[in-house]
C-alpha cells in the first residue's frame, strides 16, 4: 500500500472491527517498532511505554470503566453529535471486551501544567500513535481511539494494570483486522477553506 493510501485511508474504526479473529504478538511487535521511530521532542522517547491488554477479564473491567464514563457522556451531550457518529461510538464501546487488543501508550511522568511543556509532552506520545495505527493499516489492521476512562477512572485502570502512579496514560486504542480491507478518504473541508496566511482569516493571495 503506498504512503498516500495509507495516509488518506486510515479511519476511526469502530462498526468494522473483527472482534473474533486473533492478532498475532509479531505483527504488533512490527508496528510497535514503526512507531517507535517517530519524531519526539528531545530526551521523550525514552519516556514512552505500551501496554498490551490481551486478556479478557482484564478487557471486560477495563471496558466497563470506559461504558460508565461514555455513558453518562452520551446522556449529556449526545444530542450535539451527529446520529451515525454515536452510534458507531456506542457500538465500540459497548463491545470493547471482545476487541483482541487493548493497546495502552503511556508516557512515564505526568502532565505538565503549561502550555509549552504540554506541547512537547503530548507532541512526543501522539505522533507514535499515530505511526503505530498506520502500520496497522498497512497490515490489514483497524484501530480507534477509546479513552473515556482517563476522564473518571485513570486511577482505576491504573491500579488494575499496575501501572505505577507517575506513569500517565495517553490514550487507549482498540486493535483489531478490519473485515474490509478498502477504505476510503474522509470528506474533509477543503483546505482552501482552512488555511490562512500572514494573518488570522487572511485569505489566499490571488495568483
Amino acid at each position: 500500500m503506498d504512503a498516500e493510501t495509507v495516509l488518506t485511508t486510515t479511519r476511526s474504526v469502530r462498526r468494522k472491527l473483527d472482534l473474533d479473529r486473533e492478532v498475532p504478538q509479531d505483527v504488533l511487535d512490527d508496528c510497535l517498532r514503526i512507531a517507535q521511530q517517530a519524531p519526539a521532542a528531545g530526551s521523550m522517547a525514552a519516556q514512552f511505554r505500551w501496554l498490551l491488554v490481551r486478556d479478557a477479564e482484564t478487557k471486560a473491567r477495563i471496558a466497563a470503566y470506559n461504558r460508565e464514563t461514555a455513558e453518562a457522556a452520551w446522556a449529556k451531550y449526545g444530542h450535539l453529535v451527529e446520529e451515525r457518529a454515536l452510534a458507531s461510538a456506542r457500538h465500540l464501546v459497548r463491545n470493547l471486551d471482545r476487541v483482541p487488543v487493548l493497546a495502552i501508550p503511556c508516557m512515564i511522568g505526568r502532565p505538565p501544567a503549561d502550555t509549552f511543556s504540554q506541547s512537547a509532552y503530548f507532541g512526543s506520545a501522539y505522533p507514535a500513535v499515530w505511526s503505530f495505527q498506520l502500520a496497522l493499516r498497512d497490515r490489514g489492521l483497524g484501530s480507534s481511539i477509546c479513552g473515556y476512562h482517563l476522564q473518571d477512572h485513570e486511577t482505576d485502570v491504573a491500579a488494575l494494570l499496575g501501572i505505577p502512579a507517575d506513569v500517565t496514560q495517553v490514550s487507549l486504542l482498540a486493535v483489531a483486522y478490519t473485515t474490509q480491507r478498502d477504505f476510503r478518504p474522509a470528506a474533509r473541508p477543503a483546505v482552501e477553506e482552512i488555511t490562512y496566511f500572514d494573518s488570522w482569516d487572511s485569505a489566499r493571495p490571488r495568483g
